[in-house]
């Protein structure tokens, strides 16, 4: 019986370190950390490969939110809510959140809520800054200065 004790623990150890490797495979795609970044220069190359000689595929404007796909070294591969976009260098980029609206016209409001009154209209592609988060409401500041609320299904990012 002592024999079978030790070979249990190593084969429960082992068991528990594969469970450990595999969850992150085994959860939900939504409930992955997902790390985003947003653009820092006031225009930025978003290049095919992880180089500066690679071909400019997009140039984003400051704020532009992207989520992080991969990293290879200061390179950041990167997509936005439509599609995979390519490389950015990483010191071009910044942890500030920003969201872009997706909706073709979004309602900024005083406070979050339907009912709340609106203070502006904010356009298609409109970049603008997070502020604070409430539930499905984000509060957000204009290039302008103008500050409000918009909800969160109306833009992307973060």
């Amino acid at each position: 019986m002592s024999f079978a004790l030790p070979r249990f623990a190593s084969a429960l150890r082992t068991a528990a370190a594969a469970l450990a490797l595999a969850a992150p495979l085994l959860a939900p795609a939504g409930a992955q950390a997902r790390e985003f970044v947003s653009i820092k220069g006031n225009v930025v190359n978003v290049r095919e490969k992880p180089t500066t000689r690679s071909d400019t595929l997009w140039e984003l404007a400051s704020g532009y939110p992207l989520q992080v796909r991969e990293r290879r070294g200061q390179w950041l591969h990167v997509g936005d809510y439509e599609a995979t976009l390519g490389w950015v260098f990483a010191p071009l980029t910044t942890k500030a959140p920003h969201r872009v609206v997706t909706a073709p016209t979004a309602n900024l409001r005083a406070k979050p809520g339907t009912s709340s009154r609106i203070v502006g209209k904010l356009e298609h592609n409109e970049i603008v800054r997070t502020l604070d988060n409430q539930g499905t409401w984000a509060k957000v500041r204009r290039d302008g200065g103008q500050t409000g609320w918009v909800a969160k299904r109306l833009t992307w990012g973060w």
